[in-house]
């Protein structure tokens, strides 16, 4: 499992011209699913995202967490984060999930984060989507199961 974590100032994301999220200080998080991930796997994906520290304090040291700014999720689908890019020009994503699964691990960790996080907001699973964001920093970082 990927996620690309990106700190904002605000994020959406639109399917077919309409806003379907919005969220105001917090995360963009763009999720990735491999055939080998399973619910536990997302839960300790879930678990280093939400205890990151990298907001900053009052002294602009990167210690504050998620829930210590009241931060929201936006939550986006991504099976491009497994391409293959070793062979060729034309990326190959056979590394990612199968939709279904794919699909029952994005709604999975969606559940789990509304569990601990107030706000969370999602695209739609499938979906041609716009993404927009304010980046924070620009603060981004890149989480991979196979390196936690």
């Amino acid at each position: 499992m990927r996620f690309v974590i990106q700190r904002v100032k605000e994020a959406s994301v639109r399917v077919e011209g309409q806003e379907i999220g919005r969220i105001q200080k917090g995360y963009l998080v763009l999720i990735g699913v491999s055939d080998s991930d399973t619910e536990q796997t997302a839960d300790k994906m879930i678990r280093k995202m939400i205890g990151l520290r990298i907001f900053e304090d009052e002294n602009g040291k990167t210690n504050l967490s998620l829930s210590d700014v009241g931060g929201g999720l936006l939550l986006v689908s991504q099976f491009t984060l497994y391409a293959n890019c070793k062979k060729g020009n034309r990326p190959s994503f056979i590394e990612a999930g199968a939709p279904d699964r794919a699909n029952e691990l994005y709604e999975y960790v969606i559940g789990e984060c509304k569990k601990s996080v107030p706000e969370v907001q999602t695209g739609s699973f499938g979906a041609e989507m716009e993404v927009s964001l304010i980046n924070d920093g620009p603060f981004t970082i890149i989480l991979d199961s196979e390196k936690l």
